[in-house]
C-alpha cells in the first residue's frame, strides 16, 4: 500500500503539538481530533488503519480517563486499528497499561520525528501484513465447492464427500435438516461431475398434488387425462444426460414409489397414458429432511427403493453443530448482502456475535440468510447488532470454553458411548478407550456413572 494512501488518525488536545505531528505525516492521508469524542467521530468517518493519540487527553466524564477511555472506544469499534499511545515521562505505568488493553505501542515525549514515522510506519506494515493474513485465512476456510462456506470439520467432511463422489453416476441421497442447503451441494454434484454442461433437473416432491406429481415426473400423452390437450415431456425426460434432483423424496406418495423404483433399476420410463419405454440416461440425487429408516418403519416409504436412492449417504450437519464455522459462515453471508445493499457495514457486533453463537437456529443456514439480510437493512451504524439480526444475546446457551470444562464433557461423552457400544462391558469399554480399568472405574465414579445402564442389549 502507497504511502499516500495510509489514513493516519492524529489526536492531541495540544495545538502546537497536534500542527507538528501533521508536518511529521506530511505525505499520509492525516485527519486531528482534539478530544475523544471527536477522535470517535473521525474514526467512524475515515476508518484509519493507525491512530496517534495522546494518552493524556480530557477526561470524558468524572469516572474515566480520557485517554484511556477513548482506547477503549476505538478497539471496540475497529479492533484491527493500531493505536500508539503518546506519553509524558509520569505516565509510563498507566502507557503499559494501555499496551495491556490493546494498544500497538508507546511513546514518549518528546518526540523524535524520525523515530516516531519509523514507528508508524512499522504499525501500518502490521496492520496491512494482518489483513492480508485474514483474506487469506477466510478463502481458505471457504470449502473447494463453489459458494459453500465450509470451516467446520462436519462440513469439510461434507465437501470432501461430494468431491469425491461428483465424478461418477453412483445415485446420492442427502440427509439433512432443512435449511441446511442440500439443493447447493446437490447444485455442486452436478457442477463437479462430467455432466455439468448438461441440465440441471430439480423438483419438490413434497411441493407438487399427488395427482400431479407422477405427470410432472414422467409426462403424459395427449388425452391421457381430462385436461391433457397436448404431449408434456416430464421432468426426467428434460434432464436427458444431466442431473435429476428429487428434494424431498420422503413425501413421495406411495403408488409412485414403485415407478420410480422401476425407472432407478432400468433407466426406463413411460409417460401416464403411454405404451412406450422411453430410455433416460440421468443421474439421480435426492434429499430429505426426514430419517428414511423411520419412514419405512411406518410403511410410508419402500424399503427397495430406499436402498436405491442411497448407494452413497451424505449426512448435512445443521448450522448449530457446525462450531466455528458458524461465525465464517455469518460474515461471509454479512459481507455478500452488504454489497448488495451497497451498506459500509464492517461487521457483528460482541452482542450479535454472543447472539449468534449461543441462538439455536432452528430454520439452520435458511434462518441465518433471512436474518442477515434483514439486519443489513435494519442496521444503524456499521456494526450490526443483536437486535439489528432480531435476537437477544441471552437466547440459548453460550458454548463454554474452558478448557477444564470443555475436557471434561468430551471425556464423559467417550466413556458414555464406549460404554453404549460395548453394553457395558468394562473390559472392552477400556479397551475400546485406550485406558486400564481402574482408570476407568475411577472416570465412572468421577461422573457418577454406572456400567449396569449401558449393559442391556435391548432398550426397556
Amino acid at each position: 500500500m502507497a504511502e499516500q494512501s495510509r489514513k493516519l488518525l492524529i489526536v492531541e488536545d495540544d495545538l502546537e503539538l497536534l500542527s507538528e505531528f501533521e508536518q511529521c505525516f506530511d505525505g499520509y492521508d492525516v485527519f486531528t481530533a482534539v478530544d475523544g469524542d471527536q477522535a470517535i467521530a473521525e474514526l467512524r468517518r475515515h476508518e484509519p488503519a493507525v491512530v496517534l493519540q495522546d494518552l493524556g487527553l480530557p477526561p470524558n466524564n468524572e469516572d474515566m480517563d480520557g485517554g484511556l477511555a477513548t482506547l477503549a472506544e476505538t478497539l471496540r469499534l475497529a479492533p484491527h486499528t493500531k493505536v500508539i499511545m503518546l506519553i509524558d515521562n509520569v505516565d509510563q505505568g498507566i502507557a503499559l497499561s494501555a499496551v495491556a488493553q490493546g494498544a500497538y505501542n508507546f511513546y514518549k515525549k518528546p518526540v523524535d520525528p524520525d523515530i516516531l514515522r519509523l514507528i508508524v510506519n512499522r504499525a501500518f506494515a502490521i496492520h496491512e501484513l494482518e489483513a492480508e493474513n485474514r483474506r487469506l485465512h477466510n478463502r481458505a476456510a471457504v470449502s473447494p465447492l463453489d459458494g459453500i462456506v465450509a470451516a467446520s470439520e462436519g462440513m469439510l467432511a461434507v465437501c470432501r464427500m461430494i468431491e469425491k463422489v461428483a465424478p461418477t453416476d453412483v445415485t446420492t441421497l442427502l440427509l439433512g435438516e432443512s435449511g441446511t442447503g442440500k439443493e447447493l451441494l446437490a447444485r455442486a454434484l452436478h457442477r463437479l461431475s462430467p455432466r455439468s454442461d448438461s441440465k440441471f433437473v430439480a423438483i419438490n416432491c413434497a411441493a407438487i398434488p399427488e395427482n400431479l406429481l407422477e405427470s410432472e415426473l414422467f409426462g403424459h400423452e395427449k388425452g391421457a387425462f381430462t385436461g391433457a390437450h397436448k404431449k408434456t415431456v416430464g421432468k426426467i425426460e428434460i434432464a436427458d444426460g444431466g442431473t435429476l434432483f428429487l428434494d424431498e423424496i420422503g413425501d413421495m406418495p406411495m403408488p409412485l414409489q414403485a415407478k420410480m423404483l422401476r425407472f432407478l433399476q432400468e433407466r426406463v420410463i413411460e409417460r401416464v397414458g403411454g405404451r412406450k419405454e422411453i430410455p433416460v440416461d440421468v443421474r439421480v440425487v435426492c434429499a430429505t429432511n426426514q430419517n428414511p429408516e423411520d419412514l419405512i418403519k411406518e410403511g410410508l416409504f419402500r424399503e427397495d427403493l430406499f436402498y436405491r436412492v442411497s448407494e452413497i449417504t451424505i449426512n448435512i450437519p445443521p448450522y448449530r453443530d457446525r462450531e466455528e464455522g458458524r461465525l465464517i459462515l455469518a460474515r461471509t453471508l454479512l459481507q455478500k448482502y452488504a454489497n448488495l445493499q451497497k451498506r459500509a457495514i464492517n461487521g457483528f457486533s460482541d452482542d450479535a456475535v454472543r447472539a449468534i453463537e449461543a441462538y439455536s437456529w432452528p430454520g439452520n443456514v435458511r434462518e441465518l440468510e433471512n436474518k442477515i439480510k434483514g439486519a443489513v437493512i435494519m442496521a444503524d451504524g456499521k456494526m450490526v447488532t443483536a437486535a439489528d439480526l432480531g435476537l437477544q444475546e441471552g437466547d440459548g446457551e453460550v458454548e463454554s470454553l474452558n478448557l477444564r470444562e470443555v475436557r471434561q464433557k468430551a471425556e464423559s461423552k467417550a466413556i458414555r458411548v464406549a460404554l453404549t457400544r460395548c453394553y457395558g462391558n468394562i473390559s472392552k469399554a477400556s479397551e475400546l478407550l485406550g485406558i486400564t480399568r481402574p482408570t476407568l472405574y475411577d472416570l465412572l465414579n468421577k461422573y457418577g456413572l454406572s456400567a449396569d445402564s449401558y449393559s442391556k442389549k435391548v432398550a426397556p
